[in-house]
C-alpha cells in the first residue's frame, strides 16, 4: 500500500466526518464552531455547564454560563443524586456526569447522568460505570465519552460511553503505570477530537505524569510528558490544539499549557489570580473559564478566565450562584468537538 500523504482528506463513514492525514494519524476536520455571543446576544454563545456539588455539604446543583461573556453563573438543575467527585464530559449537545461520592460522605457512586446543554432542567439518568468510583476523570469527543482512574485506588480499567446513547459502560483498556505512579485520582482531563489527556494525579502519592489514550480506538493509556508541578485536585480544558491545566489542590495558582497533537513537558502559560484546587474548567475555542473552587481554606464562588491562544495571566469574569468546588463540568465547544 501506498504512503498516505500529509494533508491527504478523507470521509470517515463511521463517523460521518472529514478527516485529514498528519504525523501518521488522521485528524477529525472542525468545520464549524459554536455561535460565540456577548452578554448582550440574545442568543447564548458557547455555554459551560458546571456543578456546584461540595460547599462542603455534598448538593446536586448544576450551573451554566455563557463563555464567551463576563458574568455570573445560573441555575441549571439538580442531579439525580447528590454528589461531588463526578467526572464531566460531553458532545455538542449532551452533557455528562459520571461516578462520584454521595449522597452520603464516602460512599462511591457508579451513577450516570446527563443533560441537553441548551436547555435547562434536572439530569437524567444514563446508565452506570463498571462500580462505584470516586473522582474519576473523563475526555470525549463528539461521539466517545472515556473514564479512567478514580477511588478505589485499584480502578486503572477505563472504560467507555456513547454520548449519544444511554446505557451502561464498556471497556476501553487500562491506566499504564509510568515512573511507578499507579494512582490517577483527582488531576485534570483535556481532549482533542482525536487524543484525551489524563494530566497528574494524587492522593496519596501526587504525580505530574500526563497520560493520554487516543479517543476513538481501544487501548491503554500512554506516556505524554510531565506537568510543571504535581496535578492533585486540579482541572483542565483545551480547543483543538492546546490543552491547559489550572490550579492543584487550593495551594497554587499555576497554569500550564500542552501542545495536544505532540508529546512532551507542558511550558508555563500564566497564574490564576489566586490559590485554587477542586476547580471546574469550561472551554470554548478562544478562552478558558475556571471556577476557583477551594482556596486552601474554604470553597468560594470566584470565577475567572484566559484566551487560550496567548500566554497570560487569568482575569476575572464573575461568580458562582454560591460557594462550592469538587465537581466538574464540560462545554458545548470544547477541543474534542
Amino acid at each position: 500500500m501506498s504512503e498516505i500523504p500529509q494533508g491527504a482528506i478523507r470521509f470517515n463513514t463511521d463517523s460521518q466526518k472529514l478527516e485529514f492525514y498528519a504525523q501518521g494519524e488522521w485528524w477529525i476536520m472542525s468545520t464549524d464552531t459554536p455561535n460565540l455571543g456577548t452578554s448582550a446576544d440574545s442568543t447564548p454563545g458557547a455555554r459551560g455547564v458546571l456543578g456546584r456539588q461540595y460547599t462542603p455539604s455534598i448538593l446536586s446543583k448544576i450551573e451554566y454560563l455563557n463563555i464567551s461573556s463576563t458574568g455570573n453563573s445560573q441555575a441549571f438543575g439538580d442531579l439525580t443524586i447528590a454528589r461531588h467527585a463526578t467526572a464531566g464530559c460531553s458532545s455538542s449537545t449532551r452533557g455528562i456526569w459520571a461516578g462520584g461520592e454521595g449522597p452520603t460522605p464516602n460512599a462511591a457512586a457508579s451513577r450516570i447522568d446527563y443533560v441537553t446543554i441548551s436547555s435547562e432542567g434536572n439530569a437524567i439518568n444514563f446508565g452506570d460505570l463498571d462500580g462505584g468510583r470516586r473522582y474519576v476523570r473523563g475526555v470525549s469527543n463528539e461521539t466517545r465519552g472515556v473514564f479512567a482512574g478514580g477511588i478505589p485506588a485499584t480502578s486503572t480499567t477505563i472504560q467507555l460511553i456513547t454520548i449519544a446513547s444511554t446505557g451502561s459502560r464498556a471497556d476501553f483498556g487500562s491506566i499504564t503505570s509510568i515512573d511507578g505512579a499507579t494512582n490517577y485520582v483527582g488531576g485534570a482531563t483535556a481532549a482533542s477530537s482525536t487524543r484525551g489527556l489524563y494530566m497528574g494525579a494524587g492522593n496519596p502519592n501526587e504525580t505530574n505524569v500526563i497520560q493520554f489514550v487516543t479517543i476513538h480506538t481501544l487501548g491503554n493509556t500512554q506516556d505524554f510528558g510531565d506537568l510543571i508541578s504535581g496535578g492533585h485536585r486540579s482541572a483542565g480544558g483545551a480547543n483543538a490544539t492546546r490543552a491547559l491545566r489550572v490550579g492543584q489542590l487550593g495551594s497554587s495558582n499555576v497554569i500550564d499549557y500542552v501542545t495536544i497533537a505532540s508529546t512532551g513537558n507542558a511550558s508555563d502559560f500564566g497564574d490564576m489570580p489566586y490559590n485554587c484546587g477542586y476547580n471546574v474548567v469550561m472551554t470554548s475555542p478562544t478562552r478558558a473559564v475556571s471556577t476557583r473552587g477551594f482556596s486552601g481554606s474554604a470553597y468560594v464562588s470566584d470565577i475567572a478566565y484566559v484566551q487560550i491562544a496567548t500566554e497570560g495571566n487569568a482575569v476575572d469574569f464573575g461568580d458562582m450562584v454560591g460557594n462550592g468546588g469538587d465537581s466538574s463540568g464540560f462545554s458545548n465547544a470544547h477541543g474534542g468537538l
